[in-house]
């Protein structure tokens, strides 16, 4: 049976999905993105990249899609023979260290690649255990992707200011508003996935993705009800927004010490290096911690992504009170409870009522691409009405990060 494939390539992970030609989805998986050794985030991996290790990253993320592409063929009983289209999603470094094109447009003014356009990557050409080559998702600049693209694509068009986030490694931000497109991207670091997390994983069995609180005890709500085997990014989320709600974090993101806590909650305070660590779940394999560098690092991530909302609403001139409705996706299985997203402050407060989750919102684009018969050509139409405005590294967006740094 003919099969198409779509692929999610992200900075932390890559997600795929095998579908029928009526689009149905026939397997799902994800892998690690392993190109992780050359550094968390993407510049680390540009400056390797231009040292000389572009052929090395491009080698381990086609080995790391082979891989993902195998597990799903064995999943829905295909061979590679059935994948008769093929489709990928990226940001712009993921984009360019896949077919190893030079990277310096990236890391030097106007940081923007000498060509943006769709381009289909011939499978033998890179390595790919692929009969067909793979469709790749036009960029809109330096710091916006195809990710981004792929995922404002598998929405309806909005008919009113809308406002789209993808919550990951890089946070892409889209503003829908009277008829126009604004588009943004701020380095939120890989905190949201489980990345530089202590005891961090992706989104998948054994992974703690929520925390509630039930009278004095902490109930774990872990994928597929297995023993926990670590903390995925929503699972992060919770227990950090739990943990602010209990007093066993302050509004600054400290981790308190057990006795400025008055409820039972502060047996979960265990001590950890000159401090502290919030103890989610124990046995005799191991223990789940969320250790203070963790908060840290999660502190990071939400206030650069509450930061681009902020300044690309002032960008384009937009209250907030203006927004009717606030779409969020990011890592596989990305959902948080409302209180919990007011709680942790990712979005400035009066948006959380007007929040929609679209878990895998990148994922369902190139999906929805890949069934429609005139999919490219729709696909290369949006990319050319999103008007990108860099926010990073300018004052006002450095003004509002350090503001949104506390809960």
């Amino acid at each position: 049976m003919p099969v198409n494939l779509a692929l999610d390539l992200g900075t932390t992970s890559l997600a795929g999905r095998l579908l029928d030609q009526a689009g149905r989805c026939l397997a799902e998986g994800q892998v690690p993105n392993r190109q992780a050794k050359y550094g968390a985030d993407v510049l680390r991996r540009l400056e390797a990249a231009r040292a000389g290790n572009g052929a090395s990253l491009q080698s381990i993320l086609v080995d790391c899609v082979n891989e993902l592409v195998d597990g799903l063929l064995q999943s829905a009983g295909s061979d590679a023979n059935s994948i008769q289209t093929a489709a990928a999603a990226a940001n712009p470094a993921i984009s360019l260290l896949f077919q190893n094109r030079p990277v310096d447009s990236l890391l030097v003014p106007p940081y923007k690649p000498a060509d943006c356009s769709a381009v289909h990557v011939a499978a033998d050409e890179v390595g790919l255990q692929l009969s067909c080559p793979v469709y790749l998702f036009p960029l809109i600049n330096g710091f916006v992707g195809g990710d981004l693209v792929a995922f404002l694509f598998g929405q309806p068009s909005p008919k009113t200011p809308t406002l789209f986030v993808d919550v990951g490694t890089n946070g892409e931000i889209a503003l829908f508003v009277d008829g126009q497109w604004w588009v943004t991207s701020v380095a939120a670091g890989p905190a949201f996935e489980g990345g530089e997390i202590g005891s961090g994983m992706l989104y998948g069995p054994g992974a703690i993705m929520g925390v509630k609180v039930q009278g004095d005890r902490f109930v774990l709500d872990v994928v597929t009800g297995q023993p926990p085997a670590g903390v995925c990014g929503s699972g992060l989320a919770e227990a950090v927004a739990v943990a602010i709600d209990a007093g066993l974090i302050d509004r600054h993101g400290s981790i308190v010490s057990p006795g400025a806590v008055e409820s039972n909650l502060s047996r979960y305070l265990v001590p950890h290096g000159d401090g502290f660590a919030i103890s989610l779940y124990r046995d005799a394999h191991k223990q789940i911690l969320i250790e203070q560098k963790d908060v840290r690092n999660f502190q990071l991530a939400k206030a650069a992504v509450h930061a681009g909302v902020e300044c690309l609403l002032q960008k384009a001139a937009v209250e907030t009170s203006d927004i009717a409705e606030v779409v969020l996706t990011g890592a596989f299985g990305f959902s948080l409870s409302k209180e919990a997203l007011k709680k942790v402050a990712l979005l400035p407060a009066n948006m959380v009522d007007r929040v929609r989750f679209e878990p895998g919102g990148a994922l369902a684009g190139v999906s929805k691409m890949l069934w429609q018969e005139d999919g490219r050509m729709q696909v290369e139409a949006l990319a050319k009405k999103l008007k990108p405005y860099p926010l990073s590294g300018s004052p006002e967006f450095e003004k509002a990060f350090v503001a949104a740094i506390d809960f």
